[in-house]
């Protein structure tokens, strides 16, 4: 507990510190920490320490995790279930049933299925749509000159809410590469709020590019390693 306790006053530290650099307030930049892989009795631990929104990649593994904490006493405050992972048709109602968020809708098809699998007794699920901010052909994601359209496609769904976009950055060290991504992305951001005010959430930055990300205007981060440790 003691462990976990430390890893997330770490990343807050580094949150807030990023925050300060650039003179924001870093209590708008959302922290979502990524249980994929992970227990529920460390996701507990992390819930004990504050946190509330968590994010999964796995459909089969998420809903048997918020499964056991609607059935855990101890979870007595809401947590909010994201779902940031690559999404199949066959997959959909799953999520539209149980996620409070979707960060990787990457085309209309998802968006659809989305829509008319989400049970009207629950509130309009959250969307992200996920942009191939790198443009590599094995990653997910709809490209830069797309994005647009695809913004107004899923606007008009009345079971989802466009709430922003999500990217995953190329792997590389070259700091200068992976910062022109995410102020391309910045950009996209700033284009999407003008026609959709309801737009807040620019999700980007893990681990080990957070700083980055913030100084290029994210306002959520979404971090695994730094508070759960390394995936078995």
């Amino acid at each position: 507990m003691t462990n976990i306790i430390k890893r997330i006053t770490n990343v807050q530290q580094k949150i807030a510190y990023a925050a300060q650099q650039t003179q924001r307030n870093s209590e708008q930049i959302q922290l979502l920490a990524v249980s994929k892989t992970k227990p529920v009795s460390l996701i507990k631990q992390a819930y004990q320490s504050g946190l509330r929104h968590f994010g999964e990649n796995y459909v089969q593994e998420s809903i048997e995790k918020i499964k056991q904490v609607k059935e855990d006493s101890d979870f007595s405050d809401p947590i909010y279930w994201y779902f940031i992972g690559p999404l199949q048709s066959n997959k959909t109602r799953l999520v539209a049933e149980n996620f409070d968020w979707v960060q990787s809708v990457d085309r209309f098809k998802i968006a659809q299925r989305l829509n008319d699998q989400r049970p009207a007794i629950l509130p309009e699920l959250n969307i992200c749509l996920q942009v191939n901010i790198s443009e590599e052909e094995n990653k997910s994601g709809t490209t830069l000159s797309q994005v647009i359209e695809l913004a107004s496609q899923v606007q008009q769904f009345p079971r989802l809410k466009l709430r922003g976009i999500m990217a995953i950055p190329e792997k590389t060290k070259n700091n200068e590469r992976l910062e022109k991504q995410f102020q391309a992305l910045h950009n996209i951001y700033l284009t999407l709020q003008k026609q959709y005010p309801e737009i807040d959430t620019l999700s980007m930055g893990m681990s080990g590019d957070l700083e980055s990300a913030i100084r290029c205007g994210s306002t959520m981060v979404r971090i695994g390693t730094d508070i759960f440790g390394s995936r078995t």
